[in-house]
């Protein structure tokens, strides 16, 4: 029998998880299905059987209650101070976020979880700073009523008729660590608000005639713990798949967004739809043609309807077209959707002919979906308000003006082919071309109506007999404008279609345009600034809004770049340390923050950080205003901000590559250069210690010849091993970048002198020969290290040359460069070896030199120092034989003395 596997994505989720539950606070939540159950209470209680166990227990807020048993536990309990707000002259207490933040206790209680902050507050809910403490590694204890609660919301609302405006999400109340319903009997809640123990007298009989009904009071009860249920079966779901068992979820509940203010009802219904099935949760808008022209109003309830359907927990999605059903239908066939929701309003047809409702287009498109319909009816002021926009549909000018334009000149060329005698076909060909011509040109559909209709009364007034009435004497012209109508109303139709539609297409091509733009020019961006710089012209160019970027080192961010839009100056207002401190907080929190969200919306900025999952690797702030963006703006920005975190990840990616790879190889040389000085060190130091010894073990039995021999050892390897130090403290300044070149204006003949002095005593044994042309030769060097090369070059031929062979060091000018030959010849270089002779650590195999005197340092020392120079070195054959060793420097010109 094969093992039960368990699903690879949800193991991953929760091992995620179990790391950030190692890092967050936890959170308690004390549960009540409605006021004066007796939630603080038990929350104070739990507080003091903490402080008992040793816990550092701190009050952050609890509201002020008229109920004197609850306000006593408050006594033995630190207390931190509330936060002053004074809010249209009105002095409000709230709870002090950055103060607790400071204090940092091990439990905090904070009251009222579902409570909206007063406007100047950092977060615009209170659940949020609870999210915050959490972060910060601080345990919370919160009290919140079922009616708080967003997807019950409407529930909720249908029970009591009461519409509660604080809410906080589902995910807060699921993800808690712990919840504890506080429940009591809906008779006894009564009987404690009759006995005045949860409001005043005045304040309970007007509860108890609208709240606090007791059937009211049984349907919250039972919500309550139908929504504690559900979260127990999460929990057990969790803990199936720690212990492996198997676990699918198949389905895909996709939810249609509108600007309706019914819509909010459906988006909490396919939420708690989503929830109960255990299934994934997609929210998809159809932008539609009518989108641009959409009001202020319906935008604002728009944007509020994509919000909730996040906080929810959907993945909210944006389709383009004027054929909704359509729309969904194939995104839903491409997304594998298995149920989609939508409201009772859109599946109404209002008369026998009418075209077929969304519904009925969803189910003729995907049959095989189920699509749930959620009862429920447009509110009378919105009906009101749709009729007012009806009324208005704004009339412009400009295209009647157009329309009239077009009409006149077709009865122009009409007047022309009735007085040249064509037929009347052409003079209605005509018209109908007239009527495309409008709805090419105007923007509203009526236009090309209209233009239909008055343009069968201009034909039958001027071209039919009798002309110049609307009389007809042929019975067979009624059908003629029939037709006429028809096809000028149809014509005119599909060209207002085709411009809507080519109007999509555009808006479509200029998102992909841009998204592909951004993609090329980030693929070819070369270092850190680069990526920014594309990104912020990108967005300027999309929004003519300025960008404030930020970009995160070490887990900080640097000082900001500021990039106006076209047109623009620079404004120091937006990286004002007021907006430093909100950009640091969205790239601390990673999430958004400042102007048109709930948290410090007080900045000049709206700002998003730069993210691939939980790494952030800079902030944008955008120069929004009060105008947040639309969904259109809001998806490509997002898009964006996207390809510019992958394209810091890989550049982040490929710079760590980098130094691991210097790194390998500084760990490489330094392998190679203890490998090698453990060995040859060994050889000049023994006989130093050794020659010394003797000389001062038996200083009499020496004869003077004797003597001199050990002598010359001693310095022939002391000499040996400062020439090594030398040339392992220059490759080693070399390789970690520290050799600064003091470039000098010198006499190259001078710089050979020089190094002459300072060539080994060995040289005597050979003809040492150095030919000075007839002119100066000035060359721009570091007299010291070129003085280097060319002691390490004449060594080189010195050690692999036999006795009396001639070493011949000349100088010369070609062009620009200085030239210096060291030539020798002796038995020369071998094929196999002459391609590595400037490669670090290679010795040659030859009987002339000691191999175990050479670490294979000095051609590559001199290799480095030639090239730092700007020049080249290279090594060739001399003839009849032997090898020349050629290295050129930049040439200087001699002065002109007068």
């Amino acid at each position: 029998m094969n093992p039960v596997r368990s699903n690879p994505d949800e193991l991953l989720k929760m091992i995620h998880s179990e790391e950030k539950d190692k890092m967050r606070g936890h959170l308690k939540i004390f549960f009540g299905y409605a006021a004066g159950v007796g939630k603080t209470y038990a929350m104070l209680e739990a507080a003091h059987e903490a402080k008992q166990r040793g816990v550092d227990v701190v009050v952050g807020y609890v509201e002020p209650h008229a109920r004197p048993q609850t306000m006593a536990l408050l006594n033995g309990l630190e207390k931190l101070p509330v936060q002053q707000v004074n809010y249209n002259k009105i002095d409000l207490q709230e709870f002090d976020l950055d103060a607790a933040i400071c204090r940092k206790p091990q439990l905090i209680l904070v009251d009222e979880l579902a409570h909206t902050n007063a406007q100047g507050c950092r977060h615009a809910k209170r659940y949020q700073d609870v999210e915050e403490l959490l972060k910060a590694g601080i345990d919370v204890y919160t009290t919140v009523n079922v009616q708080h609660i967003e997807s019950l919301n409407d529930m909720v609302a249908s029970i009591t008729g009461v519409m509660v405006r604080e809410r906080i999400p589902d995910h807060v109340f699921d993800n808690a660590s712990q919840v504890e319903l506080v429940d009591i009997e809906p008779q006894e809640l009564i009987d404690r608000l009759n006995a005045g123990k949860i409001y005043r007298e005045s304040q309970a009989q007007r509860a108890l005639t609208n709240f606090f009904s007791i059937e009211n009071l049984i349907a919250l009860r039972e919500i309550a713990l139908r929504r504690c249920a559900d979260r127990v079966n999460k929990i057990s779901e969790t803990e199936r798949i720690k212990s492996k068992s198997d676990y699918y979820t198949d389905e895909h509940i996709l939810v249609c967004l509108s600007s309706s203010p019914t819509n909010q009802k459906i988006i909490r219904n396919a939420a708690r739809m989503a929830y109960a099935f255990h299934g994934s949760f997609t929210a998809l808008f159809v932008e539609t043609s009518d989108f641009p022209s959409m009001s202020e109003e319906n935008q604002n309830r728009l944007r509020a309807n994509i919000h909730l359907a996040e906080q929810l927990g959907a993945t909210v999605e944006a389709s383009y077209g004027d054929d909704v059903a359509l729309q969904i239908s194939e995104f839903a066939r491409i997304s594998g959707v298995s149920k989609i929701v939508v409201g009772r309003n859109n599946a109404r047809r209002k008369y026998f002919f009418s075209k077929p409702t969304l519904t009925e287009k969803l189910i003729s498109y995907s049959p095989n979906l189920d699509v749930y319909i959620i009862p429920d009816q447009e509110t009378a002021a919105y009906k009101e308000r749709k009729a007012l926009q009806q009324k208005k549909n704004h009339f412009l000018p400009s295209d009647f003006f157009k329309s009239l334009l077009v009409l006149v000149g077709a009865t122009a060329v009409g007047f022309v082919f009735y007085h040249v005698g064509f037929s009347e076909a052409n003079i209605i060909m005509i018209y109908i071309l007239g009527v495309m011509l409008t709805a090419v040109t105007t923007s509203q559909r009526m236009f090309s109506l209209i233009s239909s209709i008055i343009s069968v009364l201009v034909f039958n007034f001027c071209f039919t007999e009798p002309r110049y009435t609307l009389n007809a004497y042929d019975p067979g012209y009624l059908a003629t404008f029939l037709i006429m109508f028809l096809s000028a109303f149809i014509t005119g139709t599909l060209a207002d279609k085709i411009k809507q539609h080519a109007r999509q297409s555009a808006q479509t091509a200029y998102r992909t345009k841009l998204l592909l733009d951004t993609n090329q020019l980030l693929q070819q961006a070369k270092g850190k600034n680069e990526i920014i710089s594309i990104t912020a012209n990108q967005l300027t160019k999309l929004l003519n809004k300025d960008v404030v970027f930020y970009v995160a080192e070490k887990g900080a961010l640097q000082p900001p770049a500021l990039f106006p839009a076209a047109g623009n100056e620079k404004n120091n207002e937006y990286v004002s340390e007021n907006e430093k401190a909100v950009a640091a907080w969205a790239f601390k929190n990673n999430k958004h923050a400042g102007a048109t969200t709930g948290t410090l919306a007080n900045a000049k900025c709206l700002y998003l950080a730069v993210r691939v999952n939980n790494n952030v690797y800079g902030v944008v702030g955008i120069v929004i205003g009060h105008s947040p963006l639309d969904s259109f703006e809001n998806g490509i920005v997002l898009s964006i901000l996207g390809e510019c975190a992958l394209a810091l990840e890989n550049e982040q990616a490929a710079r760590e590559r980098e130094e691991a790879a210097i790194f390998a190889k500084n760990e490489q040389l330094r392998a190679n250069l203890l490998r090698s000085i453990s060995h040859d060190l060994r050889t000049p130091l023994t006989s130093i210690s050794g020659n010394a010894g003797v000389l001062l073990a038996s200083d009499a039995a020496l004869s003077v010849e004797q003597k001199m021999k050990l002598y010359n050892d001693i310095y022939d390897d002391s000499l040996w091993l400062i020439n090594l130090v030398e040339n392992l403290l220059s490759v080693t300044r070399i390789e970690d970048g520290s050799m600064n070149l003091k470039l000098t204006t010198e006499l190259v003949d001078d710089v050979v002198t020089e190094a002459l002095h300072h060539i080994d005593r060995h040289s005597k044994e050979h003809k040492i020969l150095v030919k000075h042309p007839d002119d100066f030769i000035l060359a721009k060097m570091d007299a010291r290290l070129i003085v280097q090369v060319i002691i390490n070059i004449v060594d080189n031929a010195i050690k692999y040359t036999p006795q009396g062979s001639q070493i011949t060091i000349s100088t010369s000018r070609m062009g620009s460069k200085a030239v210096v030959e060291i030539a020798d010849n002796g038995p020369g270089i071998s094929a196999e070896a002459k391609p590595h002779i400037f490669d670090m650590f290679y010795t040659a195999e030859t009987k002339i030199a000691d191999s175990r005197r050479s670490m294979g340092l000095g051609l590559a020392l001199c290799k480095s120092i030639v090239n730092a120079h700007g020049g080249e070195i290279d090594a060739v054959d001399n003839t009849p034989h032997g090898t020349v060793f050629r290295f050129t420097l930049m040439a200087e010109e001699v002065p002109a003395y007068e």
